[in-house]
């Protein structure tokens, strides 16, 4: 890697990086395609070369959009790409959805990946949890250093606007991607989590993207008394004035209640990361 060419400041924390992982012979990357496991993917890549495997896990919860994703990064920078299976959705933890539903999932990634780590004796499974992350609700941290799962991005003070700065200059297509999270972060806490609420999500925030917006999330929520499904919709604010302009607001209703929602509303208040986690209070991950 070479250093010399960025902020003194980042380049510092860029070779602390690299002082993190050097000393391992092999790491085990959980790779979601997003922006902070895709550069420490291509990070871990550079220094390990095959001895670096960027496993990636599917369930219900983890969208298309991330898989395809995953798979141009593996073929464009020449990872050592897998997919595993996760069962997460087996667990009845998981399903109700609990405000630390994070962990349960994470509890099971982490189960796999320990037994590929214990079979191929591979030194360290690290994940890609960055140094802004300490400020949001990370029940997953808790499965991780349960399982000795390292956070070197973390650890080297990297931050998610680091990050996207050494993506850029490594020619990521991640570097401006917008922040990624799981399915299941869609649903509000103690809404149980199932299959079909999932693919309603997934197929939603598709008409979303198919219609140009990059920043958006769809909210899924049904009333107690009928079961009826809402769809919050909390799209980039400097994109909302489109997204009410007659034909564009016409079409996302119209597919939406074609998906199965009866009411399609949008947040005015924009998208905004963990919206779902405001109030939310929890012990210290």
């Amino acid at each position: 890697m070479s250093f010399a060419a960025l902020e003194p400041a980042l380049a510092v924390r860029e070779r602390h990086l690299h002082d993190l992982l050097a000393p391992l012979d092999s790491v085990i990357v959980a790779f979601s395609g997003g922006v902070d496991s895709a550069y420490l993917a291509w990070a871990a890549t550079r220094i390990f070369g095959p001895a670096a495997f960027c496993i990636t896990a599917e369930s219900p919860s983890y969208p298309d959009h991330h898989r395809q994703l995953a798979l141009r990064i593996a073929r464009e920078f020449g990872l050592r790409h897998e997919f595993v299976r996760t069962a997460e959705m087996d667990r009845p933890e998981y399903r109700a959805n609990p405000v630390d539903r994070c962990y349960y999932c994470k509890n099971e990634l982490y189960d796999v990946l320990s037994r590929i780590a214990a079979e191929r004796g591979v030194s360290a499974i690290v994940d890609g949890s960055n140094a802004d992350d300490r400020r949001d609700v990370r029940p997953g941290r808790k499965a991780a250093r349960e399982h000795g799962v390292l956070s070197p991005l973390d650890e080297a003070g990297l931050t998610k606007a680091d990050i996207r700065e050494l993506s850029h200059r490594a020619g990521l297509p991640t570097w401006d991607e917008p922040a990624s999270a799981c399915l299941s972060s869609r649903i509000p806490y103690d809404s149980e989590v199932t299959g079909e609420k999932l693919r309603m999500i997934e197929r939603a925030e598709d008409v979303l993207r198919e219609l140009g917006f990059r920043v958006c999330r769809v909210r899924h929520h049904e009333a107690a008394a009928d079961d009826r499904a809402m769809a919050r919709l909390e799209i980039g604010r400097d994109e909302m004035p489109r997204a009410l302009q007659p034909d564009v607001r016409e079409r996302i209703v119209a597919e939406l209640r074609a998906i199965g929602y009866r009411h399609v509303t949008i947040d005015l208040q924009g998208y905004r990361m963990g919206s779902l986690n405001e109030g939310v209070r929890l012990l210290p991950a």
